[in-house]
């Protein structure tokens, strides 16, 4: 008969595995969370490692949630600097605008090429976030291997051994917890314009007429 201790930790490993064979090895299989779900709790953590925690009914404003691979990534810089477009507009409409990369926390800043970038980033290293909108999934040997060709180390990014990425997704959540809007592409070099994310979101402005 094993130790009860032994019996737990076999527990925990089963529940693990069980959690990870849930994430997809393909971003074509990934189902995001559908319009009108309720939003999960999630966290992420600032630059200088506070943690954010983010609950259903904790939204006091309107929150536009956007996922992104990493500042490594040419294709989300490139959706980092398209955003600035409109950024200025969503926040006076009365937007809170939350980021979540893999990336650590201490280089959420420093990884990216987009220039000038004063969004406020939060990481998502572990990938808890971008689970609980069930965005994530898994990467294979033969993608990691071709990612290293190209100088991207996940492991060293992340700060984990996860090798997981989320598929690059936007969440429009309303003050009532409900997800409002949802653009997820399994192809991470196609990305929501700027003008198409403003045109999604001014419907759920506090001060437009309420989209039911």
């Amino acid at each position: 008969m094993q130790p009860y201790s032994s019996f737990v930790g076999l527990l925990a490993v089963m529940a693990v595995m069980s959690a990870r064979a849930e994430i997809p090895a393909d971003p074509a299989q990934v189902h995001p969370l559908p319009v009108g779900a309720r939003a999960p709790l999630f966290e992420g953590v600032t630059a200088d490692g506070k943690v954010r925690s983010f609950t259903p009914d904790g939204f006091r404003q309107p929150t536009i949630v956007i996922f992104y691979r990493g500042g490594w990534c040419p294709y989300c810089n490139m959706q980092l600097s398209d955003l600035r477009l409109v950024e200025p507009q969503l926040r006076a409409q009365g937007f809170e605008i939350v980021f979540l990369s893999t990336d650590r926390p201490e280089i959420l800043y420093s990884s990216l090429k987009a220039a000038d970038i004063h969004y406020t980033l939060l990481s998502d290293s572990d990938l808890e976030a971008a689970k609980a909108f069930h965005v994530a999934y898994h990467l294979d040997d033969a993608t990691i291997a071709k990612q290293k060709q190209y100088g991207v180390d996940l492991e060293k990014t992340t700060g984990a051994t996860l090798h997981e990425l989320p598929v690059p997704s936007v969440f429009i959540i309303d003050t009532t917890g409900t997800i409002r809007y949802v653009y997820s592409n399994p192809d991470y070099k196609v990305r929501l314009a700027s003008d198409a994310l403003l045109a999604a979101a001014l419907p759920y402005a506090p001060s437009s007429p309420k989209t039911n």
